[in-house]
């Protein structure tokens, strides 16, 4: 399955949104940045909206920290269409931690083994290069992004099986049937994307995002960014080796930023103004 595709296919709904964007700030087409030795990745468009970010009382596998609260995101931006895969980290960092990095497609599996500083730093280079903006989603990016419009569970549905994402399929979310644990990480994009084109939401590796980790803030926000300080950085979308509950769309965890014991199930993708 190739790993990048040229275009983004805009559901009726999202080409509306896209039209009535101010002329230049998004034209709907995805954006390819070169990583340097020929590596290429690329980014969809997301458009600016309001959603319900966190989880209704009444969600399966709902914790305390998913208050469901009104958020606006102000101003479309782009988000990798994929999790940064070991290829283009190598490329850009000239490193691979990874800790499975000696299988056949192990370049285009995604970074496993990074710390929130590791990919701090991957943004920071990356944009060096390229000369963009190039940066880790919020936690209210990433949510957003990842529900794609949807207010279930996943932006599958109410449940999800093992044939669209890379979990630990021995277990069941709510109306789901078990399936297949691979007990490792799988090449991006080997799933469906979601309606706005990213693959990867749900499962495979947890993906750090910008914000420091606290309690969501009272009442409706417009573009949250998390605490100005704290000790522990947020991650979403749970991993190969998490139950199904644990990669819902609203889920949240937390992590030391500079950690790694334990840590081969994390990694990133980025997000660019």
């Amino acid at each position: 399955m190739p790993i990048f595709t040229s275009r983004c296919h805009l559901a009726p709904t999202l080409l509306a949104l896209a039209l009535a964007w101010p002329m230049g700030a998004l034209s709907g087409e995805r954006v390819t940045l070169d990583c340097g030795n020929g590596v290429k990745m690329e980014l969809a468009p997301i458009p600016a909206g309001t959603f319900a970010m966190g989880s209704p009382k009444a969600e399966k596998g709902r914790v305390s920290d998913e208050d469901s609260h009104q958020v606006t995101i102000s101003a479309p931006f782009y988000m990798g269409v994929h999790a940064v895969t070991q290829e283009q980290y190598q490329a850009v960092m000239g490193e691979n931690p990874s800790h499975f990095k000696n299988e056949p497609d192990s370049p285009r599996r995604p970074m496993d083994k990074a710390t929130w500083n590791d990919a701090a730093a991957f943004c920071r280079k990356l944009s060096e290069m390229t000369g963009k903006k190039i940066r880790l989603p919020t936690e209210a990016e990433w949510e957003y992004a990842c529900r794609a419009g949807t207010k279930t569970p996943f932006h599958f549905g109410d449940t999800i099986s093992a044939e669209q994402a890379n979990y630990d399929g021995k277990h069941v979310y709510g109306g789901g049937v078990a399936g297949t644990f691979r007990k490792e990480t799988t090449p991006a994009g080997s799933f469906p994307a979601n309606a706005w084109g990213l693959h990867d939401m749900h499962g495979n590796v947890w993906e750090w995002c910008s914000d420091w980790h606290d309690k969501y803030p009272k009442g409706a926000a417009t573009d949250p960014k998390g605490p100005e300080s704290g000790t522990r950085r947020a991650l979403r979308g749970g991993a190969w080796n998490q139950p199904p509950g644990i990669c819902r769309s609203a889920r949240r965890f937390a992590f030391l930023p500079d950690r790694v014991d334990d840590l081969f199930s994390a990694g990133f993708r980025v997000a660019m103004d």
